[in-house]
């Protein structure tokens, strides 16, 4: 049995609240075990004895599209994968570290052509910078959000796919605590 995370879209931001304990009873109902959420921001954890990741991310997506009554975008990864996701870092300590900076991870369905990734590239300014590591984005801003011309919703059309993204240190904590 293996060990994986959801980093779910769309839960608890623009109107969709989704009680934590509720979120856990539709992964069980999935005949998920030791399914856990770390913050109310659609953070899974669970196990699960199915080795495909494609295919649990179809089946969760159409569970809760039908739980909830709207799509959610699922994206999985085990342990050891979190662990190198968190473990990564494309930019310097000193950028990353510098106050007033956040380093967030976009979690993708898949890796971004070519084509996207220039894309996104050109969308680099003295604020935002982006790298693009297997199936992750790595996205450091340098100032507040309101300061940035970018956001979630750029992302994915930029991209042109569905992402999620999170704080790095969110994302360290969990793989920390589930290593």
């Amino acid at each position: 049995m293996s060990k994986y995370v959801a980093f779910l879209r769309a839960i608890n931001v623009g109107g969709h609240t989704v009680k934590m304990d509720q979120l856990r009873r539709i992964f069980e109902d999935m005949a998920l075990s030791n399914v856990e959420t770390f913050i109310a921001s659609g953070n899974v954890i669970f196990n699960s004895t199915s080795r495909n990741t494609k295919a649990l991310e179809s089946k969760i997506e159409g569970h809760l599209q039908k739980a909830l009554g709207y799509e959610v975008a699922t994206f999985i990864r085990s342990v050891p994968e979190l662990e190198e996701i968190a473990a990564y870092n494309p930019f310097t300590e000193s950028e990353v570290n510098d106050p007033g900076n956040a380093l967030f991870v976009g979690f993708l369905g898949s890796r971004p052509s070519p084509d996207s990734r220039r894309k996104l590239e050109s969308c680099a300014s003295k604020i935002d910078s982006f790298r693009i590591h297997e199936r992750e984005l790595y996205w450091l801003l340098r100032g507040k959000f309101t300061e940035s011309e970018f956001s979630g919703a750029r992302l994915e059309k930029t991209l042109g796919m569905p992402a999620t993204l999170r704080n790095i240190t969110t994302v360290r904590k969990i793989a920390l605590k589930y290593s």
